[in-house]
């Protein structure tokens, strides 16, 4: 799935837009325990209600595509003749209604997932009249297929702090007690995929509000399928890559080459409004080593690296890799923040064998708010 479909379906949870009929799903406590299982019309909530568990749903598609949004392919094997395939498959056939599948994947979520309070495992379903649109934005006056799809999303139960309160009525404060609310999900997932504006049984789209969480045991207990490396696992593993790959020639100069190259092709691929989220190859990367004038040698271990740490045939969200929108020089005692747009203001020397990164200060020089200037020695 890719940014557009995502917000497409996301559109979908607003009171007036869907076709949601009830919201199904169970309250697990700490240990891992049903407390209970609930089934509810949608036509039974409050307008403030029915708005407030769809934003729930809302958030399970919200987030970076390749960070919190990430794509899962089911293999042909896993399609064809693995259980958990089925089971969705279920699922998504009886609109919610097996309650075998429904039982046997909470089982899977409660099994994989453990917090520190309770937590509600929701679900809903619902069947999506996809229309087309022409050249003049106008929508065509019937639907070309129906886009039969559930969503379930994992939220913590969190008690929020006594507060005191002011009641104008009698002119007194008055305490409020502590009470459980239900938070963002930081788990859900999308089945089937929505890909090129229809349903691709071949993949699901999974959420993760961690990006360093490893969800490879909950996607296999679930999809039978093993997630990519997660997004802040990844940013740190290709670092390694680098720094042990180019050795010496990690430069900073050799990697702001770098992030403009990077940044120009993630402008280009955004400019072009391609629907694809765009995936850096092994062969693509080296490309942009090559383009800065790196050593043969050095790309050659780097290539080596990647195979090893991600797989020869693995592709990597850019946004994962290099932070094109962000330049941060630090060590163990300062950090500096710079205008992304403005390397050009930082060198690096050695100074009588000392180490200095120089910064050309220009107008309007600042100590903690206080305007100050710079004088020659």
């Amino acid at each position: 799935m890719n940014e557009k479909e995502t917000a497409e379906l996301r559109r979908r949870f607003h009171s007036q837009k869907n076709n949601i009929v009830s919201i199904k799903g169970c309250l697990v406590n700490e240990k891992g325990e049903t407390v209970t299982a609930f089934s509810q019309p949608l036509a039974s909530f409050t307008e403030d209600e029915t708005e407030a568990v769809l934003s729930l749903f809302r958030k399970t598609l919200s987030g970076g595509m390749g960070k919190n949004l990430i794509d899962l392919e089911f293999p042909n094997a896993q399609v064809l003749n693995g259980q958990e395939h089925k089971r969705l498959l279920r699922l998504r056939d009886s609109a919610l209604r097996d309650e075998e599948a429904l039982k046997e994947v909470i089982e899977a979520i409660k099994t994989q997932v453990r917090m520190e309070g309770s937590y509600l495992i929701l679900f809903a379903t619902e069947s999506y009249d996809v229309f087309t649109y022409g050249e003049d934005g106008k929508k065509s006056e019937e639907s070309t297929h129906v886009f039969s799809y559930f969503i379930c999303s994992v939220c913590p139960i969190k008690l929020t702090k006594p507060l005191l309160s002011f009641a104008a009525f009698d002119h007194t404060f008055k305490n409020l007690a502590a009470n459980s609310v239900v938070s963002s999900p930081v788990l859900g997932f999308l089945f089937p995929a929505f890909d090129d504006r229809a349903a691709n049984l071949y993949g699901t789209l999974l959420y993760t509000k961690d990006t360093y969480a490893d969800h490879s045991a909950l996607t296999g207990a679930l999809f039978g399928v093993k997630p990519p490396l997660p997004a802040s696992v990844q940013q740190e593993a290709f670092g390694s890559v680098f720094r042990e790959s180019l050795a010496e020639d990690c430069t900073f100069e050799m990697m702001e080459g770098v992030r403009e190259t990077v940044g120009a092709i993630i402008a280009e691929h955004k400019e072009r409004k391609e629907p694809e989220t765009l995936r850096l190859s092994k062969s693509e990367i080296a490309s942009v080593l090559r383009e800065n004038d790196a050593d043969p040698d050095r790309i050659a271990a780097f290539e080596q690296r990647y195979d090893r740490t991600f797989g020869s045939a693995a592709k990597i969200c850019p946004a994962n890799i290099i932070e094109s929108k962000k330049l941060e020089l630090s060590s163990a005692d300062v950090s500096i923040k710079i205008n992304p747009d403005r390397g050009d203001l930082v060198e690096t020397r050695v100074i009588g064998g000392v180490k200095y990164i120089l910064i050309r200060a220009e107008e309007g020089v600042e100590l903690n708010g206080i305007p100050i200037e710079i004088r020659e020695s």
